[in-house]
């Protein structure tokens, strides 16, 4: 009896370890909502973006650097800057609001981008640009 009782156990314990591998798996499925760009002044640009799906503020940080980053190749520039980005999230819906330089030589400091190369990225990884 006692062994049939811990075949059960074992069988349960089994079981929810299955489900619970299954529920990490949840495949990512973005939905992309739109990006607002404003020129603040000079060479610094604002972008908001929002998405729903995302898996957490860095999703929706890449989305900001691939609008920057096609920004600076629609106005001629090939780097950008990244200053500072704030990311909300309400109801599922995820917001950014993001802000960087954009300029022709690479600017100084860590958080450069090359433009050319991040927009292939945001290409091959189906990331919407402006």
């Amino acid at each position: 009896m006692k062994r049939l009782a811990f075949i059960s156990l074992l069988a349960c314990a089994t079981s929810l370890s299955a489900c619970a591998d299954t529920q990490q798996a949840q495949p990512f499925v973005p939905v992309y909502e739109g990006i607002e760009t404003r020129l603040l002044e000079g060479d610094l640009v604002q972008f908001s973006v929002q998405m729903r799906g995302a898996r957490g503020g860095s999703d929706v940080k890449d989305y900001s650097e691939c609008a920057a980053a096609q920004y600076a190749l629609i106005r001629g520039y090939g780097f950008a800057r990244h200053l500072r980005t704030n990311v909300y999230e309400e109801g599922g819906l995820w917001r950014g609001d993001a802000v960087y330089t954009i300029s022709a030589a690479l600017p100084r400091g860590l958080k450069t981008i090359d433009a050319e190369v991040v927009s292939l990225a945001c290409a091959e990884n189906g990331i919407p640009m402006v």
